[in-house]
This record gives structure tokens, C-alpha cells and sequence, in this order.
């Protein structure tokens, strides 16, 4: 599902453990590590698409987490070129995303990367709240940094 500017529907996950660490997980077979996130299929909510990659990519389910907030609009990026399927007639630019916050308040022991038959993760790790802006692919940086801006205050840390 593209929309009329090229964008792909998708939401962003910010999972951060009780001490504000957020989960970074690196691309199965690759050296990328990302947030996860995913398409939001045609007639589902950003919503009830959250829990489903959720699952699918971290094996957690509604339980597991308390969804502490998300961004008030869409943020977007362009996928370079050089990233894209080729495909000349397709639309597609990039990626429009609503970004979640998420706590988890289940264990470690929760998380599962093999949950769906092509996982996403190979691996996964707690970081530092910001660091996944020195580490993030470049064309991804400022939506990060704006998703990571706006959710921070909901961290409720003093």
C-alpha cells in the first residue's frame, strides 16, 4: 500500500527497558542494526499493526509492553535510489511512519526473534536512549532523531 506521494505506511518501535535503554536489533544476515518497524497492511490500524510486528519481530505480545506514547503526525524518509527494488514504474519514495514508545515490563527472557517463518533480527541488545543515532543508516538519521525528540519526554525519567 503506497500512498499518493510514494510513501509506504509504516510504524516505528521504541522499546525501552526500565533503566531507558532502547532495544536495537541487528537485520538478520547483515550488518544494520534498526528499530524495529513495518508496513501497516491495508485495513488495519497503525495500532493494531504495532502489536502485530511487534510480534512477529520481537516476539512480544500486548502483555509484555505498556505503550507509553507515539508522534502526532507522520515522519517520512526517502529510500535512496540505490536501496530500492527496481522497479522503473513503481511510486514508491519511502516510508511514512508513526513512531510508538514502548516499555517493556516483561522480562528480557520475552523476547523472541523467531516468532514469524523469515525473521527480521538475528540479534539483539539494550543501548543508550540516543544512541541509535550515531549507528542508524544515514537516510533514516533525522527521522530517528525527530521520533526520539518527541517521545523522550514520556520516558518519565528525572
Amino acid at each position: 500500500m503506497i500512498d499518493e506521494h510514494g510513501y509506504r505506511p509504516n510504524v516505528g518501535i521504541i522499546l525501552c527497558n526500565r533503566d531507558c535503554q532502547v532495544f536495537w536489533a541487528r537485520r538478520c544476515g547483515r550488518d544494520g542494526w534498526q528499530f524495529p518497524q513495518g508496513g501497516i497492511k491495508s485495513r488495519e490500524t497503525a495500532e493494531q499493526a504495532l502489536y502485530r510486528e511487534l510480534y512477529e519481530e520481537v516476539g512480544l505480545e500486548t502483555h509484555h509492553v505498556e505503550v507509553l506514547g507515539r508522534t502526532r503526525d507522520w515522519l517520512h524518509y526517502d529510500i535512496p535510489s540505490e536501496f530500492r527494488r527496481r522497479n522503473p514504474n513503481s511510486p514508491f519514495r519511502g516510508q511514512k511512519q508513526l513512531w510508538f514508545l514502548l516499555r517493556l515490563v516483561g522480562s528480557d527472557r520475552d523476547v523472541r526473534l523467531d516468532c514469524c517463518d523469515k525473521p527480521e533480527f538475528d540479534s539483539w541488545r539494550w543501548i543508550e536512549y540516543w544512541g541509535p543515532l550515531q549507528q542508524i543508516i544515514a537516510f533514516k538519521r533525522d527521522v530517528y532523531r525527530m521520533a526520539l525528540t518527541e517521545l523522550e519526554p514520556l520516558l518519565g525519567r528525572s
